[in-house]
């Protein structure tokens, strides 16, 4: 499939949506959802925000535009978009500082007399934000997309594992970190979350941002690893020399809790009904209530989490989409991301030779990361 035929597929997808909500055209200006329709290309400069230099305008007849300021078009259709594919419309950078609705109106000016558009952030009262219908047009992953996605799971999950094998008793938390974003960005991979967690740190943090704490015994390193918009998140835990027997009870037990997860992430399943899946695999290894301590993951893809179950999450299911689940028992955690198939799971962000714990559920295995002693 190539890129054309996939944002092809996406577009229709959106008309359709579009249709739904009775709007003449859709405005994209996130990150996440420029990278998903433009099969992997890149509107952000400034990270520190959602939103991105350029947008792009999606009519309810499926034509499609690029709109940028001269500072920024140069670029999008020479490295990122194909004018063939989305039709450049640029405007002078001050134009766009001298009035809040000047992209709405832009937008505007390119449908038809009458129509009105959403935007996936808001712009102004006027413009209804669409975010969730769009978010729904991305949780099926296309063929194409499933491919992107194993590379990168694979790529992840393989620059851990050439880390680890490396790390030595008496680094920093952020020196790790920072060896660990410079393996990924070799491979043009980009962590948007690096966390580390040495020690003590770990029974006592769910979100460990690395500090100048060393670690001496225990050591937990968590990604979210993206490339080409997509994210994988993986999880892994290390052990100088013998693994305490606390933490392999838990680490084993939090790998059933896992199993049991991934066993239930089937179509059409809700958020809470996965949720309550995890609570009752929590209680049955009498570890009560660890789920009221920390998110329990759910949908990935182009954003961290698209969804995370939750009690009253009504969110489904869906084949061909992906999750990253992450349960945790204090002091450890066990976290890969997977794609949903008819016939089951593949778990894209295995780490070679990493210990791994097998759970079997009605005839089916399930992996989940152990801790591998160094």
């Amino acid at each position: 499939m190539n890129h054309q035929t996939e944002i092809s597929i996406k577009t229709e997808r959106l008309q359709k949506m579009l249709a739904d909500k009775k709007l003449g055209g859709a405005l994209i200006n996130s990150q996440h959802n420029f990278a998903w329709l433009t099969a992997g290309a890149n509107n952000g400069i400034d990270l520190s925000q959602a939103n991105g230099a350029a947008s792009l305008l999606v009519r309810n007849d499926g034509k499609k535009f690029v709109l940028a300021n001269n500072i920024e078009m140069p670029r999008m259709l020479a490295e990122e978009v194909s004018a063939e594919v989305f039709e450049p419309i640029e405007y002078a950078w001050e134009e766009e500082k001298y009035s809040s609705d000047f992209l709405t109106d832009l937008a505007l000016s390119l449908l038809n007399v009458g129509d009105s558009v959403g935007a996936d952030s808001f712009l102004n009262a006027q413009t209804p934000l669409i975010e969730t219908g769009i978010s729904n047009c991305r949780y099926e992953l296309t063929d194409a997309e499933v491919e992107r996605f194993r590379r990168l799971g694979k790529d992840s999950g393989e620059t851990l594992g050439d880390l680890i094998v490396t790390l030595r008793g008496g680094e920093s938390e952020i020196e790790i970190a920072r060896r660990t974003t410079d393996l990924l960005a070799a491979k043009n991979i980009r962590s948007i979350v690096t966390l580390a967690a040495a020690d003590e740190r770990l029974k006592k943090f769910r979100h460990p941002v690395p500090t100048e704490k060393k670690w001496e015994k225990v050591l937990m390193i968590v990604v979210c690893a993206k490339r080409e918009g997509l994210i994988a998140s993986l999880t892994r835990i290390v052990c100088a020399g013998n693994i305490p027997d606390d933490l392999r009870k838990r680490t084993d037990a939090c790998a059933r809790v896992n199993a049991a997860i991934l066993a239930a992430t089937k179509p059409e399943t809700t958020g809470a009904d996965l949720f309550n899946v995890a609570a009752n695999a929590y209680a049955k290894e009498n570890f009560a209530g660890e789920e009221k301590l920390h998110h329990q993951g759910g949908a990935a893809g182009y954003k961290t989490r698209d969804w995370v179950a939750h009690p009253k999450s009504s969110e489904t299911v869906q084949i061909k989409q992906a999750f990253a689940w992450n349960p945790s028992i204090t002091g450890t955690k066990t976290e890969e991301t997977c794609i949903i198939f008819e016939n089951g799971i593949e778990v894209i962000t295995a780490t070679p030779n990493f210990p791994q714990i097998a759970v079997e559920i009605e005839g089916r295995e399930y992996l989940s990361p152990g801790i591998l002693s160094i």
